[in-house]
């Protein structure tokens, strides 16, 4: 291998929660490399979530485009995005961007970097429900970075399919399993050494006060924030949740509520008296956002989750969660295929049916908790970063 004479610049380009917690540790794996240097943007498309991971890797970001705007449309979002992220390029002249996933961030960094001629690796490529509106507009924004990206890291077999039948040529293709498991992994150390106090929950639902297996209540853990299901599909599971709360007393419901308003509003209206104490049912808990850390250490104590997130259908297998996604498709089907992830949708009585499957029959709950989780073992950034490292050798040596 040709030694260069400075190490390439790599700009990490990232804005949500998620993309951090799945880019953090690439970042932390190329500070110590010696020829390729990250250089780390973030956009700022999830605000104070986004702050709470970079605190937890330690990474300080080298810009801050700080694009979050109260109630702006996805339309003002990308033109703001485009505007900040093409004058960022212009001033910091990286190697190659790297991005992950499939946000608005992603396809915006991907399209100025296409513009000024400069490399793109897109982490976690590859992944399709070939509808483009589900999940809207993720599946429409990982497809336009597929066109324009150089070096794709597809997660599974699966992804690496998708991309080869797109006509993607097989050498740019790499399997590097999911870099959310190098994050869990790190995360899990973390907690099992520091176990976090989550605020609104009762001591005996904390982290690290054991699990229904040592006589301590089951949780459901619950999430949701897709804009597919704004509405009626919000409705829905808000009222499957009220009425698992009461066919199961004895179950705890915990729900961090997401801060968009189109989330906040049902969950509220539907369930906040059956949260409170004085209304009666006192085992549905809705406790704000939480930061990567507790929410790592609310999946180890929980039972199982309900959730419509990408992310936890790839983390909580790792750690023998079951997982429930509240979507009619998944970009995800190798969990479905190996049997730890369940597509319930939207509808009320199907999200009660399967709940209450997996609290009532210990077969079937086995069976989700025991299968084998596809995602990975934890060394994708390494293999990320040797496939970076031999595409730019082969720049300077052209």
């Amino acid at each position: 291998m040709v030694l260069k004479d400075h190490p390439s610049r790599v700009s990490i380009i990232f804005g949500t929660r998620p993309e951090a917690i799945k880019l953090c540790p690439l970042v932390l794996e190329m500070q110590g490399h010696r020829d390729l240097t990250p250089h780390v943007c973030v956009t700022g498309q999830h605000r104070e979530m986004l702050d709470q991971v970079l605190d937890v890797f330690g990474v300080v970001p080298d810009a801050d485009l700080n694009l979050m705007r109260p109630n702006q449309t996805l339309a003002a979002l990308t033109s703001r995005a485009i505007a900040a992220i093409d004058e960022y390029l212009q001033a910091s002249q990286p190697d190659m961007v790297i991005v992950q996933g499939d946000t608005t961030t992603v396809f915006c960094a991907a399209l100025c970097a296409f513009y000024r001629n400069i490399p793109v690796g897109h982490v976690e490529a590859g992944l399709r429900t070939f509808n483009k509106w589900s999940p809207f507009p993720e599946e429409i924004n990982r497809v336009l970075s597929s066109r324009v990206a150089d070096l794709h890291f597809a997660p599974t077999e699966t992804a690496r399919q998708n991309l080869a039948n797109e006509a993607v040529p097989e050498d740019n293709i790499f399997i590097t399993g999911n870099t959310v498991i190098d994050a869990l992994l790190f995360a899990v150390d973390l907690v099992h050494k520091n176990p976090p106090t989550v605020e609104g929950l009762p001591n005996f639902l904390q982290p690290g006060s054991g699990g229904a297996d040592n006589g301590h209540p089951p949780i459901v853990l619950i999430t949701g924030h897709r804009r597919e299901n704004f509405g009626e599909g919000f409705e829905n599971i808000c009222q499957a949740i009220a009425r698992l709360s009461e066919q199961f007393p004895y179950t705890h419901f915990v729900y961090p509520v997401h801060l968009n308003p189109n989330v906040r509003e049902p969950v509220n209206r539907l369930l906040r008296a059956d949260a409170s104490q004085a209304g009666g049912k006192n085992n549905i808990h809705l406790i704000e956002p939480l930061s990567y850390l507790p929410f790592v250490a609310m999946m180890e104590r929980s039972t199982l989750l309900l959730t419509d997130s990408g992310g936890v259908q790839e983390e909580a297998p790792s750690l023998g969660k079951p997982v429930l996604v509240m979507r009619d498709t998944t970009e995800r089907p190798e969990a479905v295929d190996m049997g730890t992830v369940k597509l319930v949708g939207t509808d009320t009585e199907a999200i009660i049916e399967n709940v209450a499957m997996l609290l009532t029959r210990k077969d079937a709950y086995n069976a989700m908790a025991n299968a084998v989780n596809p995602y990975g073992d934890g060394k994708a950034c390494g293999r990320i970063l040797s496939a970076v490292e031999d595409f730019q050798t082969e720049r300077e040596k052209d």
